[in-house]
């Protein structure tokens, strides 16, 4: 019998209100606990998300890990010739491991930054140059200018877009959200070991008890070492949630949508209120994302960035706006706002090794040699 695998499934959406954003850090049986967490029977649980995997409802099942802390990331805007944006999009999506999500972005009207078109995120490990990095990546694609916008800290992030297609606009935590430093954090030759073999994805096969383990016969580890290990990662706030990740930019093989827009909120807001305003937009329970970056004069200087995602456009607004009242109703002056909508996008995970990086550089550096 075939298994239902679309989001919409009342089965499934039980386990994706848990599965997409619910199951954080480390965890050694993760779909025993989305099971407890949903009331869903664990074989129930497995099965149907290797099957929404399989059909590609779920784009990928992993262990997340908290990149700010492992390598120098940044969301980064890019000015391109209109007759290059998509060859653009394409090398960075297809050829730079180290791009992680590649949109093309858009606004209402002609505005701050509007002719920036090309968003994505890049990270570097850390001992190389993300600036550099980008401006190679701007050289090879032809792009005219820049803007690095580096977190410098996060107030929300988590995806769960089942969950949120019931919010209500204004529907917030009851405290302000507290802010996540973005810091350094030196790991070993061995904790590599255990971080690279936790975040590749996991194929429809490993959706079973114990994933771990072949994971850690693979990284040459004992089973329990690999889990202290990875316990101790995760009180060093180096490894986010388990997530299954579902395909909410492209319908599904019957047409199915999980959203429609992604939606790209600016504010500036004066210096010195970052903080007190990041915590309180980043309690409204509809964002993915909520982090305070410095975008510079090109964006009139907006200093707080939020994601939304909808399948109605007026929707979203109205969330927008209802974030906009609470900002002002907390006494927090915004000097400038904007929406930057997704259009165009794929997204995978950024390569953060530090050994993959190298080699990168040396493969890079051979075809230079070679006139490739």
């Amino acid at each position: 019998m075939m298994l239902p695998t679309e989001h919409n499934d009342p089965i499934n959406a039980r386990i994706l209100a848990i599965s997409e954003d619910k199951i954080e850090g480390f965890v050694r049986e993760p779909f025993q606990e989305t099971a407890r967490r949903s009331g869903v029977a664990v074989d129930v649980v497995m099965a149907r998300i290797a099957a929404m995997l399989r059909a590609g409802t779920i784009r990928r099942v992993r262990q997340t890990l908290l990149a700010t802390n492992l390598a120098h990331g940044a969301l980064v805007a890019w000015k391109v010739p209109d007759d290059k944006i998509d060859s653009a999009f394409n090398w960075m999506f297809q050829r730079d491991p180290f791009s992680g999500h590649v949109v093309l972005r858009s606004t209402d009207t002609v505005t701050a930054g509007s002719d920036y078109k090309l968003w994505t995120t890049v990270k570097v490990p850390h001992g190389f140059s993300l600036e550099q990095h980008c401006q190679l990546l701007a050289e090879k694609v032809g792009a005219e200018r820049f803007r690095v916008m580096p977190a410098k800290g996060i107030f929300a992030l988590g995806v769960g877009h089942v969950r949120r297609k019931m919010i209500e606009p204004g529907d917030k935590a009851d405290h302000r959200a507290k802010m996540l430093p973005v810091q350094t954090v030196e790991l070993s030759e061995r904790d590599w070991d255990v971080l690279l073999a936790l975040k590749r994805e996991l194929s429809p096969e490993e959706i079973r008890p114990s994933p771990w383990r072949a994971r850690a016969e693979e990284a040459g580890i004992l089973l329990d070492e690999f889990y202290r290990i990875a316990e101790e990662l995760n009180a060093r706030k180096v490894i986010g949630r388990f997530s299954t990740f579902l395909e909410h930019v492209k319908p599904s093989a019957s047409g199915v949508r999980v959203t429609r827009f992604n939606a790209l909120f600016h504010w500036a807001v004066p210096p010195g209120c970052e903080v007190e305003a990041g915590g309180e937009v980043g309690r409204h329970r509809i964002l993915t994302h909520c982090y305070w970056r410095e975008a510079g004069p090109e964006f009139k200087n907006v200093n707080i960035m939020a994601v939304a995602h909808g399948t109605d456009k007026l929707r979203l607004l109205d969330h927008k706006a209802a974030i906009d009242r609470h900002l002002l109703s907390n006494g927090i002056r915004v000097s400038y706002t904007n929406v930057f909508w997704g259009g165009r996008s794929e997204i995978k995970p950024s390569e953060i090794s530090p050994k993959a990086y190298r080699e990168w550089i040396t493969s890079r550096a051979r075809k230079v040699a070679v006139g490739s």
